[in-house]
């Protein structure tokens, strides 16, 4: 009995539905692709997994957001300082109507 999981046939079918228009070689390079794929999820299924804890992902993520607090870093004079134009305040722009 062979080991293939696709044929040819279900292979064309699949790409007939996602509407793409395969030839016969690429159809053939596809179905030993997915089996081969498919192979490999069988062997992985094998391995016995009842002693480990189901995780979203294979890395530990921390969260690297600093804290929300209020501080004042620059003066008003320096922020007003890259300013093209100002009055000692705040900024001045165009006036646009």
């Amino acid at each position: 009995m062979s080991d293939e999981k696709l044929n040819l046939e279900e292979v064309a079918r699949v790409a007939r539905l996602a509407r793409l228009d395969l030839s016969d070689e690429k159809t053939a390079l596809f179905a030993g692709q997915l089996n081969n794929i498919l192979s490999y999820m069988d062997k992985l299924n094998e391995i016995d997994t009842s002693d480990v804890e189901p995780m979203f992902s294979p890395v530990e993520h921390t969260t690297v957001l600093r804290k929300d607090e209020v501080k004042k870093e620059h003066s008003r004079e320096e922020v007003l300082s890259n300013a093209p134009a100002s009055d000692g305040q705040y900024f001045i722009v165009p006036r646009i109507v």
